[in-house]
């Protein structure tokens, strides 16, 4: 056997580097969600991260760099909790659970750290195409989940708007919920909503059985 490193040996070294890289990312993000962007220096990202201000610059040189590599921890970690939405029952009662659920989406600490570098991006040049590029694609994959978990049929005239008014409603509710806790009146939102997009999902699901479908672009 070769005294050679194995492939499959791990380097220590390597390993602290990943896990300090991701402590970064991670503290970029908080700090986002608690103190936006102009709060977010790399000196107080280094500081939550529990690193110096030198092995954050020797990870991401800029600040640019840093909350750039931010947005895409963001996106990933969105992506992840869509992906994870798995509300039971059927009907009525699974119509309601999807709407809960996306509604938290928007109003958790990601929506809240994703809120802040849009508005910095709006004045970031570096910051901007990104965030436009990864917001498409969450916005895409939002969609689609919401489809697939409410098994609407887009084909069917008014679905598509439906689905979209409540992603749409739901980003309004996380923006009311920034300054005070709006879960009172959020959860009276829900309900109606809830049975809004129930009767729109329950007269499609019955044209659908009657053959009444038209082309719809």
């Amino acid at each position: 056997m070769s005294r050679g490193t194995s492939p499959r040996t791990r380097d220590p070294k390597q390993d602290r580097s990943r896990a300090t890289r991701q402590r970064l990312l991670e503290a970029a993000v908080a700090c986002l969600a608690e103190h936006g962007w102009t709060g977010s220096t790399v000196s107080v990202v280094a500081e939550r991260a529990g690193v110096s201000r030198g092995a954050a610059q020797h990870h991401f040189p800029t600040r640019e760099d840093l909350f750039t590599a931010a947005v895409e921890q963001v996106a990933e970690q969105r992506s992840a909790e869509l992906r994870a939405l798995a509300p039971a029952g059927e009907g009525t009662a699974r119509t309601r659970a999807v709407v809960a659920e996306l509604v938290d989406l928007y109003t958790g600490p990601l929506f809240r750290a994703a809120l802040q570098l849009w508005v910095a991006a709006s004045y970031e040049p570096q910051l901007g195409a990104r965030v436009t590029v990864l917001e498409a694609r969450i916005g895409r994959e939002t969609h689609r989940m919401a489809v697939e978990l409410l098994g609407a049929d887009e084909t069917v005239p008014g679905v598509r708007e439906a689905v979209q008014g409540l992603l749409d409603m739901a980003r309004g509710l996380g923006l009311a919920n920034l300054l005070t806790d709006d879960s009172a009146r959020r959860e009276r939102v829900v309900a109606q909503w809830s049975r809004i997009l129930d009767e729109a999902l329950g007269a499609a699901r019955t044209r659908e059985g009657q053959g009444l479908m038209g082309p719809y672009r």
